[in-house]
């Protein structure tokens, strides 16, 4: 089979395509044909050596996959050759067959295609976990979301509305800003490219102010870290929740400790994946929940780019330059 492989630490353009041999499903395994792999920031990380988890060399990036069972390992009875199914991998999927573990495949929809079945299992869990087990995010209440229409983002705009949230979209331009306002927000305003000055930055968190009528953001989901973090943790609501999802703008910022004290607020870690591992049966369900509302209609994940397997480090470099605009799909 074909793969898209990292042979070595650095940029994506140095990824490779290789045959390898197909793999076999061990116990509680199942082999998938793949036909879709969504692409995610840690895949941006994963081939430089940034992630926390280091999968050995050579390996296949991309973690959420959909497809056609091909071969079923000893135990496996949740599903059957010819499934269409979805399966968080961790990585490995950018390639024509993946290993998946049975106990976490769900078997996909026939209204769903197989682009989308990729699409939703990083982004609107991460965005789930974080929204609903860690903000206990409360209709009415004011959802602020920086990178607002990446991958998380746009998962983080149709949640919150599905949850009742207030949704105040911030972009690195207006032509992101007007997409995610497409998707669900109700407002939006755009910020500068890193480095901030002072006045950049307390333009950012008077325009965050401005926006939820003079209280700050109940909850702020923040991927992008860097020069945004103190002006938006400045811009929180009594008793608001700021969520730290990462730092897809460069740097792992430092924050003065004392305005969680000023305003009442707590700094709130999401690891999606970690929790995952400690807790499979929630996660389970999660996924189960958010493949139902997908299936339903409920939400209706973005895809905005389709790329062939071939120029697969193509799609992970959409994400590094913070190009891309909701999910990029590798097709197999």
């Amino acid at each position: 089979m074909k793969a898209a492989l990292c042979t070595h630490y650095g940029p994506p353009e140095e990824m490779e395509i290789r045959d390898v041999p197909s793999p076999k499903p061990g116990k509680n395994q199942v082999l998938i044909s793949v036909k879709a792999c969504g692409v995610n920031f840690p895949d941006v990380l994963m081939i430089q050596d940034k992630y926390q988890f280091k999968p050995a060399l050579p390996f296949s990036p991309g973690g959420e996959v959909a497809g056609i069972v091909k071969e079923l390992g000893e135990g496996v009875s949740n599903v059957k050759v010819g499934d269409r199914v979805c399966v968080s991998t961790g990585s490995g999927g950018m390639a024509e067959e993946v290993l998946g573990d049975a106990r976490r495949v769900m078997k996909v929809p026939d209204g769903v295609g197989f682009d989308v079945a990729s699409s939703f299992m990083v982004t609107y869990g991460t965005s789930w976990h974080a929204l609903k087990d860690r903000a206990d995010l409360k209709p009415g209440e004011n959802l602020v979301v920086l990178g607002a229409a990446g991958g998380v983002g746009t998962s983080a705009i149709e949640i919150g509305k599905a949850l009742g949230a207030r949704v105040i979209a911030g972009a690195s331009t207006q032509e992101k800003v007007d997409l995610a306002k497409k998707l669900g927000a109700d407002d939006g305003f755009v910020y500068p490219p890193v480095p901030l000055n002072r006045d950049q930055q307390k333009q950012l968190s008077e325009d965050i102010k401005r926006l939820t009528n003079g209280q700050g953001a109940d909850v702020l989901y923040d991927p992008v870290g860097d020069d945004y973090a103190e002006p938006a943790l400045r811009a929180m609501n009594w008793n608001g929740r700021y969520l730290v999802i990462g730092f897809a703008a460069g740097n792992i910022p430092k924050v003065p400790l004392n305005l969680t004290l000023l305003k009442g607020c707590q700094i709130v870690g999401v690891f999606w994946g970690a929790m995952a591992a400690r807790d499979p049966k929630h996660a389970a369900d999660s996924m189960q929940q958010l493949l139902d509302m997908v299936a339903a209609g409920k939400l209706k994940p973005y895809v905005s780019e389709h790329v062939p397997l071939a120029k697969a480090g193509e799609a992970i470099r959409m994400l590094m330059d913070r190009k891309a605009k909701g999910k990029v799909v590798v097709t197999v």
